[in-house]
């Protein structure tokens, strides 16, 4: 698996995008495609804000969520990671750009889309936010199968991605209880 995700991460700046609908996540999904948004409180404490973002943009809460990550860097505009999820020797590759940063004093986050080679095609975003209640968290995505194997888990697919929101805001909440500098 470790061969096949560093063959696609060294050619991933050379697959395209498989939708055309850049930065859609910012507003609504693009007809044909599922939409879903998940919004949940991460921290009571505002000061927690730069720590999300750490582990955020680190891939700290992808790793922690159980996934496999190879990543040519943070997730900043233009890089690329290569996302792996099942068991070996089944694990399905997903190549991804990031196609947006959002970077604000109270709003943190990135968007990435899908390269040519992932199961599905589409976009994801990820923000957190800082408020006067906390800290927050919100994956805002739309996709659609992309390959024949996609296709056939129909309504699975839709539960793995709601699962491994889950397993994200989960993530995300241990890295913020972990004491600072850990």
């Amino acid at each position: 698996m470790r061969i096949r995700a560093n063959a696609l991460l060294e050619r991933a700046g050379s697959l395209a995008l498989t939708y055309s609908q850049v930065g859609a996540t910012a507003s609504q999904a693009p007809p044909g495609y599922r939409f879903f948004r998940r919004r949940e409180r991460v921290s009571d404490h505002a000061a927690d804000f730069d720590r999300a973002v750490t582990a955020l943009r680190g891939w700290q809460m992808h790793r922690g969520a159980g996934l496999t990550v190879l990543a040519d860097g943070d997730a900043r505009l233009g890089s690329h990671v290569v996302v792996g999820f099942g068991p070996a020797p089944f694990t399905l590759l997903a190549p991804c750009r990031v196609v947006d940063d959002i970077d604000g004093d109270k709003h943190s986050g990135f968007a990435y889309g899908t390269l040519q080679g992932h199961p599905e095609s589409g976009e994801e975003r990820f923000v957190v936010e800082r408020t006067a209640e906390g800290v927050f968290f919100e994956v805002t995505a739309f996709s659609k199968p992309a390959t024949p194997l996609a296709r056939l888990g129909g309504p699975l697919t839709r539960l793995v991605q709601d699962r491994v929101t889950t397993r994200y805001l989960r993530s995300l909440r241990r890295a913020l209880a972990e004491p600072p500098g850990r």
